[in-house]
């Protein structure tokens, strides 16, 4: 009779072997189970110990979004005095990125692996964001100067644009101790001129710096003393830095307030002056579209690239935004991750901005506006 499959029948002698040593049984695959349990338990006990091990990387996550157009608990988000305004529609949302993580409170094996699972989140190293020579405190002063001149050179490049008349200032707000600049530039100092180019805002003092390498010079005005300094700047990946936290001084012709507790950086400059010219014009610019959009702003109007357009692009969505702004030079980032239901264009001056937020309103064939394919060639 054959033998139904897959079991092999006994022979004889191993039912004999079985038989004659009834007082001793083989332990062997007793011990080898024990020991593959044991392999396992030890191995999950490392696992769940190293899920709670603080890891060197940090989250980027979509943050909280603001409408310029509209209002924050400490009242319009815009507000501008002694002069004509004019009502609006629509949103022209600025976004931002939460941080989960810092040097002080570093985030668990399990929270980044948690993160990598979600596809609005970047892992990113802690030392991107956190330099190791600068404190959490340090940070957050940067970031807070960095919106302080975000928002002024957005009301200068709103007025501008209006044809108002802005003069401008910049200062050394603060010296990064240990820095190229420390003992070289001093808090206080107005800073004139950077390897001959006019300071007429922060922007152009970094163009400035950019464009050369070796030292760059700058002409300052301290106290009643004008003078010229040189100063090597550290090279940190594409950036050249020297080390000074440098703030706009305008004078504007009017009163224009900007109110945003307790967000930092400069990325939402091109946003708020879009909110600044929809108001001083008279009808609707987006007719009651709803956009959303980041860029830092110069007081010239250029636009330039920020920090976690991915995550910014979800947060767009999740908060009802039907369009989106994208600086150019963001755009080898936005390509291939555009969330469905989002429509990006790509702009490098607030003139561009304007038009793309018109011609959508105006419902016009926006097939010539740029979008980051056009931009990367892709």
């Amino acid at each position: 009779m054959s033998e139904p499959a897959g079991i092999t029948p006994q022979s004889p002698s191993a039912v004999r072997e079985h038989a004659v040593r009834p007082r001793f049984p083989d332990v062997r695959p007793r011990r080898i189970r024990r020991a593959g349990w044991i392999g396992i338990l030890v191995a999950s006990a490392a696992s769940v110990g190293l899920a709670f091990v603080p890891s060197p990387y940090i989250v980027e996550q979509p943050g909280p979004t603001w409408d310029t157009l509209g209002a924050t608990d400490a009242g319009p988000l815009i507000q501008i005095d002694e002069v004509a305004t004019y009502p609006t529609e629509g949103e022209l949302r600025l976004l931002t990125v939460a941080l989960l993580g810092n040097p002080q409170q570093p985030l668990t094996w399990f929270d980044v692996a948690e993160a990598y699972l979600d596809p609005s989140d970047a892992i990113i190293p802690m030392d991107a964001a956190f330099p190791p020579s600068q404190t959490v405190e340090q940070s957050n002063e940067a970031g807070r100067i960095e919106m302080q001149n975000s928002q002024s050179s957005a009301i200068a490049a709103a007025l501008l644009h209006e044809g108002y008349e802005v003069d401008s200032d910049v200062r050394i707000a603060g010296v990064i101790p240990g820095s190229p600049a420390e003992g070289l530039l001093e808090e206080g100092d107005r800073i004139l001129s950077v390897n001959g180019e006019t300071a007429y805002d922060v922007w152009s003092i970094r163009a400035a710096i950019a464009s050369r390498d070796g030292a760059s010079t700058f002409a300052l005005e301290r106290g009643d003393e004008q003078l010229e300094v040189e100063v090597v700047p550290v090279v940190d990946g594409d950036q050249r830095l020297v080390g000074v936290y440098p703030a706009n001084e305008f004078t504007f012709p009017f009163p224009v307030h900007i109110e945003l507790p307790n967000v930092g950086g400069p990325s939402a400059g091109m946003m708020f002056a879009l909110g600044i010219v929809d108001e001083l014009t008279p009808g609707a610019m987006t007719a009651g579209t709803r956009w959303a959009g980041t860029g830092t702003i110069s007081a010239l109007g250029d636009v330039g690239g920020i920090g976690g357009i991915v995550q910014k692009m979800h947060g767009a969505l999740d908060a009802g935004a039907t369009h989106f702004l994208a600086p150019a030079e963001n755009c080898g980032e936005v390509v291939g991750h555009v969330p469905d239901g989002l429509e990006v264009f790509a702009v490098a001056t607030l003139d561009e901005a304007i038009a793309a937020v018109e011609a959508v309103a105006a419902g016009d064939d926006t097939s010539g506006l740029p979008t980051c394919e056009d931009v990367s060639g892709s």
